[in-house]
């Protein structure tokens, strides 16, 4: 259950000031520890700033809901939902430019869907991937012990799609609207939405189910007080005002949201091929060098002339491109 669940104790924050915090904490870290690769130039034009950073996230979280959307066999929400949780989740404790997004966010989906028991084999997965899919197998592959522990292995989410069948059955049952089922395209249209948005990071679940709700009865002019103040929360009015407070922040939040300039994440994407670390880059010899002082055994190191599968990173047609 959510309440006693390693989400709220851990994953789950008091403001987005603490949200950004944490990443501009990130950025700081890495500009420091990478300082001497800016060869006397300002940092801030050779390193991403934290504003560059989100917008870069922002446009890379379009393209994994695009991913789960066109995945074949089609993908149940919650692995979704999951997927956003675990790529905000490690964007909170890590920074672009130690980590490309178009690497972790496979990784992030792949894990997703185990944990979610949607059984795909990791074949079955890449295929759904353009490029060369042995080499997006061996980025997803190599990245998923690291996306679990910086995860601090806190893999179980509780998502807001059960709740919404709650509220769904309990309107059913004790309101007075009528045919409540005309709710569900907006409310899945809301909650596609949150994943957008830092919603997950704030707020419980339930919390964004009700918002959900009450923003699909809005738009189909019904109107849903009465059955929150006087059956819902009959018997614990003193929780209503921290409720509506919540659920109007979640609203509020879904309603700003705005896509990223494109041509504003093309040019951060450049700057980020320059600063990235190159030690965690599958194309540079660094990269590759180091895998290879993992092999112990001369008969398991790679030919030098055979490809070692790591994925292709060009913005416009690697194998982790899913913005097509």
């Amino acid at each position: 259950m959510y309440p006693v669940s390693s989400q709220k104790r851990s994953w789950t924050f008091a403001n987005e000031g603490q949200l950004m915090d944490f990443r501009v904490e990130q950025n700081s870290k890495y500009i420091e520890s990478h300082e001497d690769e800016a060869q006397g130039r300002d940092t801030k034009e050779h390193f991403l700033t934290p504003t560059e950073e989100r917008l870069l996230l922002k446009q890379y979280e379009i393209y994994l809901f695009d991913f789960c959307r066109r995945f074949d066999p089609p993908m149940p929400k919650c692995v979704v939902g999951t997927a956003f949780h675990y790529f905000k989740r490690f964007y909170l404790n890590n920074t672009p430019m130690d980590y490309h997004p178009k690497e972790i966010l496979a990784t992030c989906v792949f894990v997703a869907c185990k944990v979610e028991e949607f059984n795909v084999s990791i074949n079955q997965f890449v295929n759904n991937i353009k490029g060369d899919r042995n080499k997006a197998t061996d980025i997803v592959l190599s990245n998923e012990l690291l996306l679990i522990g910086q995860l601090n292995y806190y893999l179980t989410i509780h998502n807001p799609f059960r709740p919404i069948e709650g509220f769904l059955i309990d309107i059913k049952t004790r309101s007075n609207m009528q045919h409540p089922e005309r709710l569900r395209p907006h409310i899945d249209s809301f909650i596609d939405s949150t994943f957008y948005s830092d919603a997950c990071l704030l707020h419980t679940p339930s919390q964004i189910a009700l918002a959900a709700v009450l923003h699909a009865a809005s738009r189909e002019q019904e109107n849903l007080d009465s059955y929150v103040t006087d059956l819902l929360f009959v018997s614990a009015r003193e929780k209503l005002p921290g409720l509506i407070d919540a659920v109007r922040k979640i609203r509020i939040m879904v309603k700003q949201y705005q896509q990223p300039d494109r041509d504003k994440v093309k040019a951060i994407e450049k700057k980020l091929d320059k600063c990235r670390n190159q030690a965690n880059n599958p194309d540079s010899e660094l990269y590759k060098e180091r895998l290879r002082r993992l092999y112990t055994d001369e008969d398991d190191m790679p030919a030098d002339d055979a490809s070692f599968h790591i994925a292709d990173v060009s913005s416009d047609t690697s194998a982790m491109n899913i913005s097509q």
